[in-house]
C-alpha cells in the first residue's frame, strides 16, 4: 500500500531536507520504491537535488521563486503566479511511488500558495502522516509542543525528528532529547556532509 509522508519543521532551517534524504534512504534500502516532492522551492536552494544526491531517489519540485521568502510572499514579489494546492493533490495522486515524501517550506503554518494554503492543509487534504523536525536546543521544547497541538487540532498524528544532532551534546541537547515527544529519531549536525554512501548507512540508524 502506498505511503504519503509530509515532513514539516517547527521553524525554517531545522533540517528538513536531511531528515528527508535519511528517511527516503530508509526505506530505498528496504526495498521500497520512494519519491520526494518539493511543493514549492524558494531562494534559489536545491533541496530535491539534495535529496536525489544523498538518497539517490527520484524527486521532483513544482514551483521555484528565486527570492528567500515564504512560497506564497515569493511568489507575489517574483510576479510569478502561486501554487494552486490542487495542483500538488493532483501531482501527489498520480504518483505511484510505495512512498511519497512530502517536504514542506519552512514551518508547519507558512503559506505555500494560493489562497494561503499550508503543508497542514495538505496533510488534512491528503490524509497523509506527518514527521516534525526540531531543533536540538534551547526553545525547542516550546516550539514541538506549539506545532504539535496545531496537528493535533485538525485530527493529524506525528512523530519528531531532531534535524541536527551535535556531534558534542550539551546538557541541554541532552535534556530536550528526553523531554520531546514522540521522537523517533535524531540525524546528526552535518550530516549532508556525508559521502551519498555514508549518509544512506548511517539513515538505517538515525530514523
Amino acid at each position: 500500500m502506498r505511503s504519503l509522508v509530509i515532513v514539516t519543521g517547527t521553524d525554517t532551517g531545522v533540517g528538513k531536507t536531511i531528515v528527508t534524504a535519511a528517511l527516503a534512504a530508509k526505506a530505498a534500502a528496504a526495498g521500497r520504491s520512494v519519491i520526494m516532492v518539493k511543493p514549492a522551492q524558494t531562494g534559489g536552494d536545491d533541496d530535491a537535488g539534495v535529496v536525489a544526491r544523498l538518497a539517490g531517489v527520484e524527486t521532483v519540485t513544482l514551483a521555484s521563486y528565486p527570492d528567500p521568502l515564504a512560497p506564497l510572499a515569493a511568489a507575489r514579489v517574483s510576479g510569478l503566479p502561486p501554487l494552486p494546492m490542487r495542483e500538488v493533490v493532483k501531482a501527489v495522486e498520480g504518483l505511484n511511488h510505495d512512498l511519497v515524501l512530502i517536504e514542506g517550506a519552512g514551518g508547519l503554518l507558512v503559506q505555500l500558495g494560493e489562497d494561503g494554503w499550508t503543508i497542514a492543509d495538505l496533510a488534512q487534504e491528503l490524509g497523509a502522516r506527518v514527521v516534525v523536525v526540531a531543533r536540538a536546543g534551547l526553545g525547542t521544547l516550546n516550539h514541538t509542543a506549539l506545532t504539535l497541538e496545531a496537528l493535533e487540532r485538525r485530527g493529524l498524528e506525528a512523530g519528531v525528528i531532531i534535524g541536527a544532532w551535535p556531534a558534542e551534546p550539551e546538557l541541554v541537547h541532552r535534556t530536550n532529547r528526553e523531554d520531546l515527544p514522540p521522537l523517533i529519531g535524531a540525524v546528526p549536525e552535518n550530516a549532508d556532509a556525508l559521502t551519498p554512501e555514508e549518509f544512506r548507512a548511517g539513515a538505517q540508524h538515525w530514523v
